[in-house]
């Protein structure tokens, strides 16, 4: 450095783009400073900066280099600028402004240590924390994966059926806004008690108390309110009162964590409470669905009393009974109005009714009444046969396997035993199966058509629940390819597949069955009493009632039987020849009703029911005679 060059020591440097302060030590040390103002040409800046990657580094400038962006302010507050070719302030650290550059690099400076048992207790704290936070996250992410489970299974198992306030086709679902006012003090109702609980375990009973009150007060002035229109006039005034309350319960109360908590007790509870309703909700419909009505209870009786008081002789030509060459129907039934709209049904659609014979069967209580229908109300020119099933001597314990199961110790422990378990507490599964059809012979005598016409070769079974709306004739054209059994099948996706109705958990039906395989239903099936005897049918059913005597290859009833029995031996007809679900699904589509040939009311809603469902009813209704004199006098009505 020249001798007459000034050397500024810089205690640190702000760097911007168009301006830099840099101060020297001149103040703090005792005769070092400017007397005057020195020449620029002899001034050399020494620079320490840390560059963008962290490095410390130092350099050197004459300030005679320096645009007139850089001012220089003395110590005293003495500035001057010099206007010089503009250099940009990045120049600085790039080294691109002529500056000499001495460069010490060095690391920016570590924290300093600290007692070693210290950081330890640091680093346990540390990791507490995320672990306890990994936790809480966890167990809430369950938790909430648990609830959109529950709520995803709730929605599958909505039964859209019930009727009542609570109904999801309500019009103010539609309409978000609408009847907000009740809405909103069911919601007040709700966190008055989540308040409330937290209020009495924290000991707060005034303001237990007041929530509680507050309650109850909204309940009564909702009332059995369903609309904003049906409040009282006082419900607003109710409902802004009870968000006050709200207001200063959040206040004193008010922690996430806990309410949080609260909520989902309060909802498990009220899952807790919607399954006990269901099971009662199940009891309540079976228990209605298999209780005969006063009226339908009254119609056999007269019946039958007519029968007996004047005895009519039949006028039937019994060799239609075994003719081939004609169409023959088979219908095993208890209900006299079921069955009768059944026939009236079928032969309004048919060309020629004197080609067509009805074989029914039913058993010995309503053997008179349906004898006396057939004989007062004949169908027009078509043939009906009337049996009783205690008639067929052959049908015994030694030959059939389900009357031999009846008689087991099990089975009369399972339906008759007072101890055992109530129906209510047995699941809605275990209701349908303690339905008292599930004893009768009329409900299995379907498995020995051969035995009960053993001259025919072609039959069509109905059950007694369906109603017949197009020409059945020509199902008897239609070539089954060598299979048994005709039948529309019923499986959607993974709906109604043979896993739905067997036990596949045993080796005896997962060796011999696929589990998707296609189920399809009894209620309007042709089968082919050739091809049936051919292959031992009967014999077939036999074997597996026989191995299911403990009820553990499916539960009671005649498809899971029938499903096994033809397994392999099912034709598949076409989906228009039977509309299954009148009996149960309220969402079919009517025009596919209207078009299907016979249409089924499988299910718990049976047309002649207050049960059913309202706007299937008429497919049924229009083939009841309302007008014969047994139907008015037993009050039988539209």
């Amino acid at each position: 450095m020249a001798p007459n060059s000034f050397l500024v020591v810089v205690l640190f440097c702000l760097v911007s783009s168009r301006f830099v302060r840099c101060r020297d030590l001149g103040n703090g040390f005792p005769g070092f400073g400017f007397e005057r103002l020195p020449d620029e040409e002899d001034i050399e800046i020494t620079v320490a900066y840390s560059d963008d990657y962290g490095v410390f580094r130092v350099g050197s400038v004459r300030l005679k280099d320096l645009s007139s962006s850089w001012a220089w302010q003395h110590p005293n507050g003495v500035n001057f600028t010099r206007i010089r070719n503009s250099v940009p302030a990045e120049a600085l650290k790039s080294n691109k402004s002529g500056i000499r550059e001495d460069v010490v690099e060095a690391r920016q400076p570590r924290p300093p240590l600290t007692n070693p048992v210290k950081l330890q207790r640091q680093r346990t704290r540390k990791e507490r924390r995320e672990r306890r936070t990994a936790e809480l996250i966890r167990q809430d992410k369950e938790k909430d994966e648990q609830m959109v489970a529950a709520a995803i299974e709730r929605s599958r198992n909505l039964d859209t059926t019930i009727k009542g306030k609570y109904s999801i086709w309500r019009r103010d679902y539609e309409l978000p806004n609408s009847d907000s006012t009740v809405k909103l003090m069911r919601d007040q109702i709700i966190m008055a008690k989540a308040y409330a609980a937290i209020a009495k375990s924290t000991d707060k009973s005034s303001l237990y108390d007041a929530l509680i009150k507050n309650a109850r007060h909204n309940q009564r002035v909702i009332g059995e309110a369903i609309s904003d229109a049906e409040l009282h006039p006082s419900a607003l005034d109710q409902a802004k009162a009870m968000g006050h309350m709200l207001s200063q319960a959040k206040d004193q109360l008010y922690d996430c964590l806990t309410v949080v908590r609260k909520l989902r007790a309060m909802l498990q509870s009220a899952e807790d409470n919607v399954s006990g309703m269901r099971k009662k909700s199940a009891f309540l419909i079976q228990l209605a669905a298999k209780t005969i009505p006063s009226p339908l209870h009254c119609l056999p009786l007269q019946l039958a009393a007519d029968y007996f008081l004047h005895p009519q002789g039949d006028v039937i030509d019994a060799d239609k009974f075994e003719d081939t060459s004609l169409y023959h129907y088979a219908i095993f039934s208890d209900n006299v109005l079921a069955t009768s709209v059944v026939v009236n049904s079928t032969i309004q659609h048919v060309a020629q009714p004197e080609k067509h014979v009805f074989h029914v069967v039913t058993d010995k209580l309503n053997f008179a009444a349906f004898k006396m229908w057939f004989l007062a109300n004949p169908p027009a020119e078509a043939t009906v046969q009337v049996e009783n099933v205690d008639d067929f001597k052959w049908l015994n314990s030694s030959y059939c396997s389900v009357l031999r199961q009846l008689e087991s110790a099990r089975i009369k422990e399972y339906y008759f035993k007072a101890n055992h378990p109530t129906s209510l507490n047995a699941g809605a599964d275990n209701l349908k199966y303690r339905n008292p059809k599930y004893l009768s012979m009329l409900n299995h005598l379907r498995f020995y058509l051969p035995e009960v016409y053993p001259k025919l070769d072609k039959i069509l079974f109905l059950d007694d629940d369906i109603v017949v709306q197009k020409d059945l004739t020509p199902l008897w054209s239609v070539d089954l390819n060598g299979m048994v059994n005709g039948a529309v099948e019923t499986c959607k996706e993974s709906f109604h597949r043979f896993d739905k109705y067997l036990n596949f958990s045993n080796p005896l039906i997962s060796d011999n069955f696929d589990p998707n395989a296609c189920g399809w239903a009894f209620g309007m099936n042709m089968f082919d009493l050739k091809q049936w005897r051919k292959r031992n049918i009967t014999g077939i059913y036999h074997h597996w009632q026989d191995l299911n005597e403990d009820r553990t290859l499916w539960k009671l009833g005649t498809l899971p039987p029938g499903l096994i029995t033809f397994y392999n031996l099912t034709y598949p007809l076409d989906k228009r020849w039977h509309v299954l679900g009148l009996g149960y699904d309220p969402a079919l589509n009517l025009t596919e009703i209207e078009n299907g040939a016979v249409v089924h009311y499988n299910g718990n809603y049976k047309p002649w029911l207050d049960l059913a469902v309202s706007k299937y009813k008429p497919f049924w209704s229009k083939y009841v005679m309302y007008d014969n004199p047994y139907l008015r006098s037993c009050d039988i009505r539209e």
